[in-house]
């Protein structure tokens, strides 16, 4: 490896909610007395951030004015060069929104086209920012639930989405490919029919494609927009460097719509709070992840995730009976499934949570993703890190 991805990084007193956030909300609690932390609840990474970025914040932040500034051409032809990765070509300038986040850029677009009580298709297991942000904007979430098939791979079931538009009457979705919490890639066909669905109930659709640089060997990110020229004119994707290159401190996240009308609404909404402007130096940190350099270190990365992965999922088909977990495919996110040992057990989800917790295994409960038996583990981080927390877990925990 060229790059570092086995150093384990001190994090307290340097901001980090993963590390000092715990006790608060829905985060971790500390752990009881003789057991480290080992932050595997929120989703950012604990690697070294690749060295392309940090050099040129560092460039740009030795020159001495921090004034008002414009994006020279090198920050769109960085976004226009990286999206060739996923096979778009030919963006222009007036294409490319900027946004304080994802979820900010949904917001905005949700605004737009929806009104306060409108229902908002989207799928379940759910990412709990989406959930957040309709509760907040008044539009209640309508889950559609995703369905394991005989390999235990989650597929959306149309069936069910369709019958959800249309007595709902909803002409707003969010889809997220690739999906989170699942760590699903969707394959083409599966885009393409849900898409049909969209189209045929006049749905705006945003697409939230923020893993799309966290695909892992063996599967390939189709963007929604590319799959027909329908997906193309009633879709806008959303991207940022955050999560394959862990810069969510920075806030920066970019949209991409075709249709002038989408895009002139969308850019309206946000506008309209006068504080959605880039920042500076995110925006020199997207120019640094999006270089020949950064993808490298993006290559490296998702082998050393997917190496996580695999420890993980052998670890628990091996030493934790009734303990299951579908291998994602995307993503460095792992859902292990608790059904079994819960009833074999007797236990409740609360007792195995608080177990793992006072072990300091960060983990997250799977609840407010709507996975009643589910724990979500983040496995960007060392794997000695990873070897350490799975000891405790049957040790401590599954016992």
């Amino acid at each position: 490896m060229t790059y570092d991805f086995t150093s384990i990084i001190p994090r307290q007193g340097k901001d980090s909610l993963a590390v000092e956030g715990i006790g608060w909300g829905f985060a971790p609690k500390a752990p009881r007395e003789g057991f480290d932390f080992i932050p595997m609840w929120i989703a950012d990474m604990n690697f070294p951030t690749a060295p392309s970025i940090s050099r040129r914040i560092m460039e740009r932040a030795a020159h001495p004015l921090f004034g008002y500034f414009q994006p020279p051409e090198a920050y769109y032809q960085a976004i226009f060069n990286w999206q060739q990765r996923h096979g778009t070509k030919g963006l222009e300038k007036w294409q490319i929104g900027y946004h304080n986040g994802v979820l900010g850029g949904v917001a905005s677009l949700m605004k737009a086209y929806t009104a306060p009580g409108d229902k908002v298709l989207l799928h379940s297991p759910a990412y709990i920012g989406f959930t957040h942000v309709l509760e907040d904007l008044g539009r209640p979430a309508e889950l559609s639930p995703m369905v394991k098939d005989e390999a235990g791979i989650w597929r959306m079931d149309f069936e069910d989405m369709e019958r959800r538009l249309k007595e709902n009457h909803i002409h707003f979705a969010i889809f997220c490919s690739p999906h989170n919490p699942t760590g699903r890639v969707w394959e083409k066909w599966e885009i393409e029919k849900a898409m049909d669905l969209f189209a045929k109930y006049d749905c705006v659709v945003a697409s939230d494609e923020i893993w799309a640089d966290l695909i892992l060997p063996g599967h390939k990110h189709i963007p929604t927009q590319s799959v027909s020229e329908e997906a193309r004119r009633r879709t806008v994707a959303y991207y940022s460097p955050s999560k394959g290159f862990n810069l969510s401190g920075l806030w920066n996240s970019y949209s991409i719509a075709y249709d002038h009308t989408l895009q002139d609404r969308m850019v309206k909404q946000g506008d309209s709070s006068h504080y959605n402007s880039l920042n500076v130096l995110s925006m020199h940190a997207l120019i640094g992840a999006y270089s020949d350099e950064g993808a490298d270190w993006l290559s490296q990365l998702l082998q050393v995730i997917q190496g996580n992965i695999d420890l993980v999922c052998d670890f628990v088909r091996r030493e934790l009976p009734g303990v299951t977990v579908s291998p994602p495919q995307s993503t460095y996110l792992v859902f292990l499934c608790c059904d079994e040992y819960v009833a074999l057990s007797g236990r409740s989800m609360d007792e195995i949570i608080n177990a793992a917790w006072d072990v300091g295994v960060g983990l997250q409960d799977g609840r407010p993703f709507f996975e009643p038996c589910g724990l979500r583990l983040n496995l960007a981080l060392p794997r000695s890190r990873v070897e350490e927390a799975l000891r405790r877990l049957k040790e401590h925990v599954f016992v």
